[in-house]
């Protein structure tokens, strides 16, 4: 009998909850909220047609040979110019092409935590980067946060000096996942500051930030603090998460050790999708499609908040008003547990994400996460009135 010995890291890791609960989901008649998946709706299918046809016709073999780790030349160059709207001045030589953005946060692990090392998180944060930096074995420190974000002084107190300094800090300031918050631009400010003035790195991932309702939210941090920012981008919101494609900029200093771990990872992100993704980016389609995902969403955000306001009136159930993004953050009534309500809710055909699962400590167990973008606006009205039946029934 052969005897597999584990890695430390390996104990480290645990399956998502958040893709063990998309299980469930797939009974038949489940209304999802739980999933943070993009509307298929909003998949170019035709775009994507044109533009297979294209590559393959004009650039098909080398499409699918190897190819550079860096990523494909003019989607480096795309991206640099797209995040001039951030405020940002970077190169195409700054710009990393990923597998998803999750690599990105999967190789910001693998060069700058070491075991024991101290990083900073906000309070709640994105269940998937804590996945990626857990392995790593770090000392996962949360900051104290508002609806705003993090609060800079406990940033100052938490950011540490000298050898004790935090490796870095990870934040989602446009329409975060899980809370759906966006950082206002004095918070904004004022985080960079501190960063700067401590020596804190930031790790900015901005996956949301293109899908405002009504403004966009203010520029990066990335372009306050661009030397100590790595930015993390990525197409799957704004094309389509099956292509698994997505992008990091990194200060000139890092990017040599992100491009080694990327090499070791993978060697390139697949170069056939890379092309793709270029040549649909061409001639501006990017300004005319996500417009539209912009209005699905704010349509389906404001049957969700209406919903809300209707169904659980009298409950003591509080949520807060997104300006975009795909989420929205409540909490239950007092002595309600989400954990405990959601197998209630199931039976009801309804499903939700816990809250508990995106806290690095001291975790609410009454926070839950509500998506909005994948039910219809009718079936968005049903699974909220179920979800009240649930908490009224869970109350007794």
């Amino acid at each position: 009998m052969t005897n597999w010995t584990m890695a430390r890291r390996a104990e480290k890791m645990n399956p998502s909850v958040i893709r063990e609960i998309l299980k469930v989901t797939e009974k038949p008649g489940i209304i999802s909220f739980a999933g943070g998946l993009p509307s298929p709706k909003t998949f170019p299918v035709e775009a994507m047609l044109e533009a297979t046809q294209q590559v393959l016709t004009h650039d098909g073999r080398a499409s699918l040979q190897y190819a550079a780790s860096e990523g494909y030349g003019p989607l480096r160059e795309w991206v640099a110019h797209d995040l001039l709207k951030q405020g940002m001045q970077v190169s195409p030589d700054q710009v990393l092409i990923t597998t998803g953005s999750q690599q990105g946060l999967d190789l910001v692990a693998k060069i700058l935590i070491d075991a024991d090392s101290r990083i900073l998180v906000e309070t709640p944060t994105y269940l998937g980067a804590l996945q990626a930096f857990t392995p790593m074995e770090p000392r996962v420190v949360s900051v104290d946060s508002d609806d705003s974000g993090v609060l800079a002084e406990d940033l100052r107190a938490k950011a540490g000096q000298g050898g004790d300094r935090a490796r870095f800090v990870y934040l989602l300031p446009n329409f975060q996942n899980p809370t759906g918050r966006t950082m206002t631009e004095a918070r904004r400010a004022a985080v960079a500051a501190v960063a700067a003035e401590a020596g804190l790195p930031i790790i900015e991932d901005n996956p949301y930030g293109d899908l405002w309702f009504d403004s966009a939210p203010p520029p990066s941090l990335a372009s306050r603090h661009p030397d100590g920012t790595v930015y993390l981008g990525s197409f799957s919101k704004i094309l389509a998460p099956g292509l698994r494609l997505g992008y990091l900029v990194a200060p000139r200093a890092l990017y040599p050790k992100l491009l080694q771990a990327k090499q070791a990872a993978d060697l390139h992100t697949p170069s056939f999708n890379q092309r793709i993704v270029s040549e649909v980016l061409k001639n501006g389609f990017i300004d005319r499609h996500v417009p539209t995902i912009r209005a699905l969403y704010k349509q389906q955000c404001e049957a969700m908040l209406a919903a809300l306001d209707h169904e659980m009136a009298g409950l003591d159930f509080s949520f807060n008003r997104p300006a975009g993004g795909m989420f929205l953050w409540a909490r239950l009534p007092e002595g309600v547990d989400a954990v405990g309500l959601l197998p209630k809710a199931v039976d009801k055909n309804v499903a939700f994400v816990p809250g508990a699962a995106f806290y690095a400590d001291h975790a609410d167990p009454r926070t839950l996460r509500l998506s909005f973008v994948t039910a219809s606006v009718d079936q968005i009205n049903t699974g909220v009135a179920a979800l009240a039946q649930a908490i009224r029934a869970y109350r007794g």
